[in-house]
């Protein structure tokens, strides 16, 4: 791999993907036309992104301001960039397509000085969403996390086992469940207490 962009940005996605889901994500690596060397690399390459140091003389926000100077850099131009009010907070949220799923777009959520606060996978604007009715219908891959939690309020939101994962738990049709995430895609669903261990019920 020569060089770094929107194809090795995917493949990272897919490496933390494959903790849970290792069939989609070697299936969608092989689309992507890379190997799994390829993969390790553009791993490498980007964690030496992640952790390369910034010289804003010791502030601890640059780093977080870095994040969306290496996201423009290795994606390009957003497709959409628009104000976003969340609560008493403002805030920009831009949007990438990424190959591998035509149906969704990376967004990151950026302060107005850039620091981001958010990166994840969510519903392009005008693509269809999945109809959630059940849990039976959380298949992986197929929900983000604002469509899981609008399908099955109310939901508990719970930590996440890495900062680039989320969980939520709820009950369905009388079934207590945990729905876990990576960068806001679906990964898997299974009955609380075996996968959620810190959850009491709503």
């Amino acid at each position: 791999m020569t060089s770094f962009g929107p194809t090795g940005f995917q493949l990272v996605l897919l490496r933390r993907m494959a903790d849970f889901q290792p069939d989609l994500a070697d299936e969608a690596r092989r689309r992507l036309g890379a190997s799994l060397a390829d993969q390790r690399e553009a791993n490498k390459r980007w964690q030496a992104m992640v952790r390369a140091p910034r010289s804003v003389r010791g502030d601890p926000r640059s780093r977080s301001r870095g994040a969306l100077a290496r996201y423009r850099s290795v994606l390009g131009p957003p497709e959409s960039a628009e104000h976003r009010t969340i609560g008493d907070l403002e805030c920009e949220a831009l949007l990438w397509p990424l190959p591998l799923w035509p149906d969704l777009r990376f967004e990151v959520l950026a302060a107005p000085g850039g620091a981001v606060w958010n990166e994840w996978l969510v519903r392009a604007p005008d693509a269809r969403g999945p109809v959630l009715r059940s849990p039976d219908d959380l298949l992986p891959w197929s929900a983000t996390v604002d469509e899981v939690a609008r399908a099955f309020a109310p939901v508990q939101p719970m930590e996440g086992t890495a900062p680039t994962r989320w969980r939520l738990a709820f009950t369905a049709q009388g079934r207590p469940c945990v729905a876990e995430f990576t960068y806001g895609l679906l990964q898997r669903v299974g009955p609380w207490p075996v996968i959620g261990r810190s959850w009491a019920g709503p």
